[in-house]
């Protein structure tokens, strides 16, 4: 059963992804870092080594991403530092499954709730942006 319902959560966010704007794959891969930062927390303070390192990880995977999104010819100084936020998240978390430190942990999510609220303010006649870059 369990299996069926990841299929489907898999097939549910790739027919998302296809139809989604630039604009929406962003806030899309920002809510799933926050989704795998908060399971990360919970697998930490459970002791569960296996899955707070894997939903960590996947973690990284997505603050990587976004970071690779960034253009700085157009972007400019926001672009650059987005750059450095991403930078210091990525520091931050690999040191939180090191040292198994959740303040880094809600450091982290905290920073990303406000980078997404500021993301979802934006107006949507600027949603369709021709490049995924920002």
């Amino acid at each position: 059963m369990r299996g069926n319902l990841q299929a489907y959560k898999r097939v549910s966010v790739d027919s998302q992804l296809t139809s989604a704007s630039p604009h929406r794959v962003i806030q899309m891969l920002m809510a799933g870092a926050i989704e795998r930062l908060i399971q990360g927390k919970a697998a930490m303070e459970q002791g569960s080594i296996a899955i707070k390192g894997e939903r960590l990880g996947k973690a990284l995977d997505i603050i990587i991403s976004l970071r690779g999104c960034l253009s700085f010819d157009d972007g400019g100084e926001i672009a650059s530092n987005l750059d450095s936020l991403y930078l210091y998240m990525i520091e931050k978390i690999t040191a939180a499954n090191q040292k198994n430190e959740v303040a880094h942990v809600d450091e982290v999510i905290d920073m990303l709730r406000e980078l997404k609220s500021a993301w979802d303010q934006i107006p949507p006649e600027h949603h369709n942006i021709t490049q995924m870059e920002y």
